[in-house]
């Protein structure tokens, strides 16, 4: 099988039109990548004091829905499969039910599953009273859905894994059990988070294998796009960033869009002469730079 791209997308600010969001993506499809990944993020709330001194609660919505950002791809890019995420923190079990409800109803066979992060303010993650606490819980309960709808496989799902850890776990090996027990409750594949070193990529493969996970495990990466990247997406994602990249945009950071684009294309092409199949871009709201590593890679 020849090797291929797939996407993630993050649904764009209140005031950008479909067209807009659109043509940001055109660019990507003469690569055909197999799939366009959709985030979603919790709902967020405000409370404003009302005159006799009480206050009410206010959902702020800064970003249009994720449902509408996967029926405009897959109305635009029918050749290109659309996989919403769909996460545990913000949705009880009836709103995850409803919401598996569309998806089935929009012909959507791919999901994302994840736990999701903290609001902002909180130091770790609630789960709704009548929600999910892990992911693992979450790809249970999807199947679960599956059974109750007459039995058949209704999605492939994926799961997220962490070549570094996840920034919660206590220890990598902590982390690689949790990441099996998503897979034992019913996961398909695993796209990992970002990375920037492709050594330590090969080890979590390593790993996962010595502890029994044989799913498909795809490779998620990003070129860096700033010098402000080199402090920010550690920071974000709990992640390193090697000294050779991080040494040679600090001594220019006027050419680090180039420089991190440079350093994905060696990225991609040797995951490639490792017989990887599939390599998953965060693209990060930014498509140039995606675009160029996809014409020199794929």
């Amino acid at each position: 099988m020849k090797p291929f791209p797939s996407l993630e997308i993050v649904p764009p600010l209140k005031g950008i039109t479909k067209a807009e969001l659109l043509d940001s993506i055109r660019p990507l499809m003469e690569f055909k990548p197999r799939y366009i990944n959709v985030t979603c993020h919790r709902d967020e709330y405000e409370f404003r004091p009302g005159a006799d001194g009480s206050y009410t609660r206010h959902l702020l919505r800064k970003r249009i829905s994720q449902t509408a950002v996967c029926a405009a791809v897959q109305a635009a890019f029918p050749e290109v499969e659309v996989v919403p995420h769909l996460i545990c923190g913000g949705a009880g079990a009836d709103l995850i039910e409803a919401q598996l409800q569309d998806f089935k109803f929009m012909g959507i066979s791919n999901i994302l599953v994840l736990r999701g992060d903290a609001l902002p303010g909180e130091k770790r993650f609630s789960p709704e009273s009548d929600g999910y606490a892990h992911a693992s819980e979450l790809v249970a309960a999807i199947r679960r859905f599956e059974k109750a709808e007459g039995g058949r496989k209704l999605f492939t799902l994926g799961v997220g894994g962490y070549p570094e850890k996840h920034v919660e776990a206590p220890n990598p090996e902590t982390d690689l059990r949790y990441l099996k027990e998503k897979v034992d409750a019913g996961a398909d594949q695993i796209i990992t988070q970002m990375f920037f070193d492709n050594a330590v990529f090969y080890d979590f493969m390593a790993r996962c294998r010595a502890a029994g996970i044989t799913v498909p495990i795809i490779p998620g990466i990003k070129p860096l796009s700033s010098e402000r990247q080199v402090d920010l997406l550690p920071e974000s994602f709990s992640i390193d960033i090697p000294v050779e990249l991080t040494s040679e945009i600090k001594a220019r950071p006027a050419d680090a869009y180039r420089i991190g684009e440079e350093w994905c294309k060696a990225q991609c092409r040797d995951l490639l002469s490792h017989g990887v199949q599939e390599i998953h871009f965060y693209t990060m709201g930014r498509s140039d730079n995606v675009a160029n590593v996809l014409k020199d890679c794929f």
